[in-house]
């Protein structure tokens, strides 16, 4: 239908909602507030030390977003190769993990609690602070650990990655996530006294982000119930045929 596939066209809402679920993910209260010590340690002084400029956080950031961002799009590639083995039960397994998304996005509006969200998993990588390698390391042990507290943006991107029947579907929709993640920790290193302040100004409105976040995964839960994505990629088409060049 209009030169693309189907599956093509709903990419690009499901792009959408990859990438602000990264950004409200970097916002969220059990990440935005770990940043300034994180970067401290990557950097291999205190936080102090980040403020007066005594060192750079700017490349140990980048390696830290590399690392965070191997392990999200492995889990893509893992998302998609699930999706194409169980592509005749797609709208079935579509249809369960928007419940699940929908359950989830209740836990972020205090609607119903889940006391595993409430907690992390963090791995220790050791003494590996100042260094790229302890970066990168540190990145991928973030991506593990705190699967817990930003699982169900993780789950809901997955939903979507699996959804579909394109290899490249999960890696990109994931590695979009990771951009959304990584883009303002790169920039929270870049401009590092400007960030602390604008961070010391969000945190008193966490619980509001956290309650967005919930809002975005209902929405998301029941777009997946009810097949909406599907209908909103048919609507893209007729309404902007330009998107059919894409196929």
């Amino acid at each position: 239908m209009f030169g693309i596939e189907l599956i093509d066209a709903a990419f690009l809402p499901a792009a959408a909602v990859a990438l602000l679920a990264g950004v409200l993910s970097f916002l969220s209260p059990c990440v935005l507030p770990i940043v300034p010590p994180y970067l401290a340690y990557m950097t291999g002084i205190g936080v102090g030390g980040l403020k007066s400029g005594e060192r750079s956080a700017v490349v140990p950031a980048l390696f830290f977003v590399m690392g965070l961002s191997t392990v999200f799009i492995m889990m893509g590639i893992a998302a998609s190769t699930f999706g194409r083995m169980l592509l005749q039960y797609q709208d079935i397994l579509s249809r369960a993990s928007g419940a699940v998304i929908i359950v989830l996005g209740l836990h972020f509006l205090h609607i119903i609690r889940i006391p595993i969200l409430d907690s992390d998993a963090r791995m220790d990588v050791g003494d590996k602070g100042g260094s790229s390698f302890g970066a990168y390391v540190l990145g991928l042990a973030f991506a593990f650990g705190w699967t817990p507290c930003i699982g169900p943006q993780l789950g809901m991107i997955l939903s979507l990655a699996a959804s579909g029947a394109e290899a490249g579907r999960g890696v990109s929709l994931l590695a979009i996530y990771a951009l959304g993640l990584g883009i303002p920790f790169l920039l929270s290193a870049i401009f590092i006294n400007r960030a602390i302040g604008l961070m010391n100004r969000i945190k008193p409105h966490l619980k509001l982000i956290e309650r967005i976040m919930g809002v975005l995964l209902v929405a998301v839960g029941l777009a997946l119930l009810t097949g909406a994505f599907t209908t909103f990629a048919y609507w893209l088409l007729e309404t902007f045929p330009a998107l059919a060049n894409l196929g």
